[in-house]
């Protein structure tokens, strides 16, 4: 009898072991002050594998998260939300995406995703041009997906 539980048991384990991760869902909340300094993505940096999510949360009104031109896979969904509004976007494109506030951009205001293992769009991603601001913030940014 006790084998049976045993095996039974063992069974069990086996099948939750082989189902696949299921997807994460990161934070990420925009903010006027924070890690960083003024108009900010708190974190600026994330790191995803294929099929997770982040939740932009935008903690401060006034803020939006809108995909960089350039700085996005092929194929991948361009993401533009509303002033104000949280949104969720999904990742399945593996590779490196750049996000922007819209209303806050020329002040720095962005953030580097990075899905996956692929980084065939860095060095396209690295190439396009932004404000002095926005530079700045990116280049440790690139660091970290390196």
């Amino acid at each position: 009898m006790a084998s049976k539980h045993l095996l039974a048991a063992v069974a069990l384990i086996v099948a939750f072991a082989a189902l696949p991760a299921a997807a994460e869902e990161v934070v990420v909340k925009t903010l006027n002050s924070g890690p960083g300094g003024m108009m900010v993505f708190d974190p600026a940096f994330v790191k995803l594998k294929p099929g997770d999510s982040i939740k932009f949360v935008p903690t401060d009104k006034g803020h939006n998260v809108e995909t960089i031109k350039g700085m996005a896979p092929d194929g991948a969904d361009y993401v533009k939300t509303t002033v104000g509004q949280e949104a969720v976007v999904t990742f399945d494109k593996e590779g490196v995406y750049g996000f922007k506030c819209s209303p806050h951009y020329m002040m720095g205001m962005v953030a580097l995703v990075v899905v996956g293992d692929k980084r065939d769009n860095l060095e396209a991603a690295k190439a396009v041009t932004h404000s002095k601001l926005a530079q700045k913030r990116f280049d440790p940014l690139f660091a970290q997906a390196q």
